[in-house]
């Protein structure tokens, strides 16, 4: 694997699936692939879970950890080609990433879509400079518009979950929320869903379907308890409208998840990639309750972190 930033990195998503769940019985096998080695963690947005998750197992293969909270501690970065930089940017991003070339044997960056521009978010204006100007594997801990780390870790928690010879049904729900919410994760997880052997349906109101390019031929179902009946996974997430860029157009019906609704499906299994607004997305009880897999679907962001570098590194070794 030379980088990582959607599915199409992937060669063989089954066996990837595997390795991270080898790796979740024996965190520590390969505490020396990465000796002598530095990953360089650089976040533009706020985070939690990817950045623990990354930092953990970046360690248990023995790497040096570099944790870059750019928007905060590095200077104010420029990232329009030709500036003239006679304003508030301090350093050009060609710069600062030519910098951690020197530094680092793995760049892993998270930046969220700026939900201003749609062509800007749509072709990954921050994500492609470091694409184009890195000099070693480029990894995804988010973008503008996917999350491939997380969508890894959805794909080995219904892998983990599901036991019947069945296919099982996988719906992907709009929630309600406050503010305008970016697209990236609704869009990487139905993209991968598309690569598993599952039934995926997305649920969303009307002028919420997010882009063709990632949903293709997915049935989109504008009734959410149509769209639940008989779910065996429930993928709860909101997303701010594509069409009519980042809007929140208004929404009458009650979208937020409830043990009522539940009870239309095949006791599903509710995922959320968190951090959650507890009774306006889904309801306390549904959260805390039995049908819940969001802590498991957590806990599984460190093994699809720690597969996807254990990838990396083989590239990298075999290269030198």
């Amino acid at each position: 694997m030379k980088k990582f930033t959607s599915v199409s990195d992937v060669e063989n998503l089954q066996e990837i699936i595997n390795k991270a769940l080898q790796i979740k019985e024996n965190p520590l096998s390969e505490t020396e692939k990465g000796k002598g080695k530095t990953i360089g963690l650089v976040f533009l947005n706020s985070s939690l879970r990817t950045r623990l998750s990354s930092q953990i197992a970046a360690q248990n293969l023995g790497l040096n950890v570099l944790t870059l909270n750019a928007a905060q501690e590095a200077w104010n970065l420029e990232f329009t080609d030709g500036a003239v930089m006679n304003g508030g940017t301090v350093e050009h991003i060609k710069d600062a990433i030519e910098v951690l070339n020197q530094y680092c044997d793995i760049i892993a960056v998270r930046c969220f879509a700026g939900m201003k521009s749609k062509e800007d978010d749509v072709n990954e204006s921050i994500l492609s400079q470091f694409e184009q100007h890195a000099k070693v594997p480029v990894i995804s801990l988010e973008s503008a518009t996917r999350h491939p780390l997380q969508s890894l870790a959805d794909c080995i928690t219904i892998t983990e979950s599901w036991k019947e010879e069945s296919k099982p049904k996988v719906v992907l729900t709009w929630a309600p929320h406050i503010k305008p919410i970016a697209h990236a994760v609704g869009n990487s997880f139905a993209e991968w869903m598309q690569e598993m052997d599952v039934e995926l349906v997305i649920a969303n109101p009307e002028g919420y379907d997010l882009d063709k390019n990632f949903t293709k031929d997915v049935k989109v179902v504008h009734n959410q308890d149509e769209a639940l009946k008989d779910a065996d996974f429930i993928y709860v997430k909101n997303w701010s409208s594509f069409d009519d860029y980042a809007a929140m157009p208004e929404v009458k019906e009650n979208w937020m998840l409830t043990n009522e609704k539940l009870a239309n499906t095949n006791q599903a299994k509710v995922m959320h990639c968190l951090p959650v607004r507890r009774n306006v997305e889904l309801s306390d009880e549904v959260m805390d309750g039995e049908n819940s897999i969001i802590y498991q679907q957590a806990k599984n962001r460190i093994f699809s972190a720690q597969a996807v570098f254990s990838e990396i590194l083989d590239g990298i070794n075999t290269n030198n």
